[in-house]
């Protein structure tokens, strides 16, 4: 069992607020896809175990911080080691997928595409619970989300579409977009106390 606990403090004293907040709906969507997967009986033998997929979730922007943003995520293990933490390179895989022009590491695993995939789609959920009255996720619809993913580019601009769009792909998640935001949605919806929504 991994304690987790001493990867929030550092990644919460690392983060600006947002960032911190986002890594965590990121840790609920890789536990999510990974429970979709189980159930489904298509997670492959090869996959590390869940708590896994949810550290790489957690600490995947852990360098994201003032002078470190440009070569983010390449400096993931020299930030750890200031709080004395290490990770295992399985771990450390999932992490530099999710930056691929960067660490020039593409997906090959379904935990890094689940990353590559899911990353900035939580952004985009998060945006569409502000245009709410409410500001909540539970009033949020997978209609919504992907209404406003497939015919309102100019909506989240920051929204890598084309990326999230390739967990359909046969060679990464196989999971069509709807259901992959309805995986993603439900995942956050379940945290939104903790994330503030």
């Amino acid at each position: 069992m991994i304690n987790l606990d001493p990867y929030k403090v550092a990644t919460k004293q690392e983060l600006e607020p947002h960032v911190y907040t986002h890594s965590l709906s990121v840790v609920a969507c890789m536990g999510g896809l990974y429970d979709y997967l189980k159930s489904e009986s298509r997670l492959n033998a090869s996959e590390p175990e869940r708590e896994i997929w949810e550290l790489a979730g957690l600490i995947h922007d852990i360098d994201y911080s003032p002078g470190l943003k440009e070569t983010h995520p390449l400096k993931t293990l020299e930030v750890l080691s200031k709080y004395n933490l290490t990770i295992d390179q399985t771990t450390h895989n999932i992490v530099l997928a999710h930056g691929p022009s960067i660490t020039n590491y593409y997906p090959n695993t379904q935990a890094e595409w689940s990353i590559f995939c899911c990353d900035s789609l939580t952004g985009l959920i998060t945006a569409v619970a502000y245009v709410y009255p409410s500001r909540k996720l539970s009033d949020v619809k997978v209609s919504s989300v992907l209404k406003r993913f497939l015919k309102e580019p100019k909506f989240a601009a920051g929204t890598r579409r084309e990326e999230v769009k390739k967990c359909e792909l046969p060679e990464s998640l196989n999971i069509p977009l709807e259901k992959f935001i309805e995986i993603c949605l439900t995942s956050m919806q379940k945290i939104a106390p903790v994330i503030g929504l």
